[in-house]
């Protein structure tokens, strides 16, 4: 059996000042750092002495949830552009008012780029789509994964075998700091049995 674990970054300045997050490399804050440190320590209580595969986005914020749990698990995270949020072009290191009063589109469908220099989430599906394949394809029975809300939401999505196509009408979403657990059972079901879990932040 494969058992994926997906943990979305823990709180992050952006959380707390305004601004976008996107591609700009934010900080987690004090209580990010605290929390991503109170998943390891589950984590590691849930796992025993296995020792996962841990992947991570490679922006800052998903790096230090990364480097906070791995040190409770002794893994090495492996950094991977492919797990970076979804890419809002020209209003990255802007605040959310500025995206708010300069949006050039309105998103309505998986094809919709709120900024022409940014990805639509068919764009982020499809970068993200090689990966998935790979950790799908991977022998290693345990695998952490930290990245963002709108890039676990696809991955989520690719899990349980909805087309992109399916994404126009639902959405799935989570929080931050949010643990989800899935599984891939011998005879090749997926299953999603834990998703968005806060209790690991406490």
């Amino acid at each position: 059996m494969k058992h994926i674990v997906t943990i979305q970054h823990t709180q992050s300045q952006h959380h707390v000042n305004g601004m976008v997050g996107s591609w700009t490399d934010w900080p987690l804050t004090d209580l990010g750092l605290a929390q991503a440190d109170a998943i390891g320590k589950k984590l590691a209580a849930e796992l025993g002495s296995c020792r996962p595969a841990l992947y991570s986005s490679d922006l800052l914020r998903a790096k230090q949830t990364a480097e906070q749990i791995a040190r409770q698990l002794g893994a090495t995270p492996i950094l991977r552009q492919g797990l970076r949020e979804r890419n809002l072009g020209r209003c990255c290191g802007k605040s959310v008012q500025w995206l708010r009063e300069n949006l050039e589109c309105q998103e309505n469908t998986i094809d919709d780029r709120l900024f022409s220099d940014g990805e639509s989430r068919r764009d982020a599906w499809n970068r993200l789509r090689p990966f998935f394949q790979e950790i799908m394809d991977d022998s290693q029975k345990t695998i952490l994964l930290v990245s963002h809300g709108d890039l676990l939401g696809l991955f989520h999505a690719m899990f349980l075998g909805m087309d992109v196509e399916s994404l126009n009408s639902r959405q799935l979403s989570g929080p931050a700091g949010g643990v989800s657990h899935l599984t891939v059972k011998e005879d090749g079901r997926r299953q999603v049995w834990r998703i968005g879990d806060l209790s690991y932040l406490t």
